[in-house]
């Protein structure tokens, strides 16, 4: 990291942040914690392998994508709209949680995390697989190996994969749209 600056706009979780001097090569997941003291996505491996710092990054002609911000400087999301952990679920005027999202339902539904510290990558990237479903259905017999191939990418140390998997198909079938016979 370098000890120039360089201002930084974007969105987060609906917000505008910015223009503000951030750091030369900061990673985008230290600007999320120290600056904006979004402290939800998880610092894992630190070389983007495990998945757990993945947010996502919202196109504007297309579903949403995963980034993974332990590899990326704050200054590659520059102009761009972002959801952490934090802007998933529907909040109050006082930003008390009013409403989990499917995905984060379906989570707790089917206990599909243990220690949780993996959470944060796989709510996004489940988010983000039943987003491009909506836009790009799945027959039904194809629907497991689409989800394995969505989420494989993502290490849970605690093996919850059956449970993460088993909700993002109900989240599919239960979807509008995302699933066809």
């Amino acid at each position: 990291m370098s000890l120039e600056k360089r201002p930084l706009s974007l969105t987060i979780n609906g917000q505008k942040v910015g223009p503000v001097d951030v750091p030369v090569g900061l990673p985008m997941i230290d600007f999320l914690h120290e600056h904006l003291n979004l402290t939800g996505t998880r610092f894992g491996c630190g070389q983007g392998i495990c998945h757990a710092c993945t947010i996502m990054e919202i196109q504007p002609d297309g579903p949403p994508i995963e980034s993974r911000t332990c590899i990326f400087d704050a200054h590659f999301f520059n102009g761009k709209t972002l959801i952490t952990i934090e802007g998933q679920a529907k909040r109050d005027e006082n930003g008390k949680v009013r409403e989990l999202t499917p995905v984060q339902q379906a989570f707790i539904e089917h206990f599909s995390f243990q220690c949780g510290y993996c959470t944060p990558g796989f709510v996004a990237a489940a988010t983000v697989f039943i987003e491009t479903l909506k836009r790009q259905p799945v027959k039904r017999a194809d629907l497991q190996s689409r989800i394995e191939d969505a989420l494989n990418d993502h290490i849970c140390r605690c093996t919850g994969y059956v449970r993460y998997y088993q909700a993002v198909q109900d989240v599919a079938l239960k979807t509008p749209g995302c699933v066809i016979d």
